[in-house]
């Protein structure tokens, strides 16, 4: 599926930021969005940089190397990772969703603004699709969203966000 208003990564990825960081002002979270970190799952010698990533202000502090080099070992101190998806979307599916469910993260969010991923992930026809994995009981359950139907997410209740919402071209 082509895209028509040519929205990129990073522009996807700054929207959520925005919008993520205002519901925890609005809110009070004890919540922060950093500007530099990386998450390190135990099983893999190096980590990984999520496009947006929602800690614990307390539980971070815990985290042995953290204050050192802004590094995530725990999943206790992420409340929320977000990837969006770009041509290696199988890391995204695959790879990031099995070392954040054994890290224990709570949700995270795979958004697929481009349609990009499998279709045995997004569907057949594969369209462009927002996916947001909860943990339960240890594994994650995912639910999908597309168009104009609002997320649902557990950590972010009241977030008034849709798939759509970010694809649409601003006024002029």
């Amino acid at each position: 599926m082509t895209n028509p208003i040519h929205i990129t990564h990073e522009e996807v990825a700054a929207f959520l930021n925005r919008k993520l960081n205002v519901e925890l002002d609005r809110k009070s979270l004890r919540y922060f969005i950093p500007r530099t970190y990386l998450v390190k799952p135990p099983s893999i010698p190096s980590g990984y940089q999520p496009d947006v990533i929602v800690l614990d202000k307390d539980a971070v502090q815990d985290e042995p190397l953290w204050k050192k080099s802004s590094t995530i070992s725990q999943g206790k101190s992420v409340k929320l990772a977000v990837e969006v998806v770009s041509t290696n979307w199988r890391d995204d599916y695959l790879t990031k969703a099995r070392d954040y469910e054994e890290m224990g993260i709570p949700e995270y969010w795979i958004v697929d603004y481009l349609g990009l991923g499998g279709r045995r992930f997004i569907g057949n026809p594969k369209q462009p699709t927002f996916s947001v994995y909860q943990l339960v009981e240890g594994e994650y359950q995912v639910s999908q969203f597309r168009g104009d139907n609002r997320i649902e997410s557990p950590t972010f209740p009241e977030l008034n966000l849709t798939d759509a919402g970010f694809r649409r071209k601003p006024p002029e």
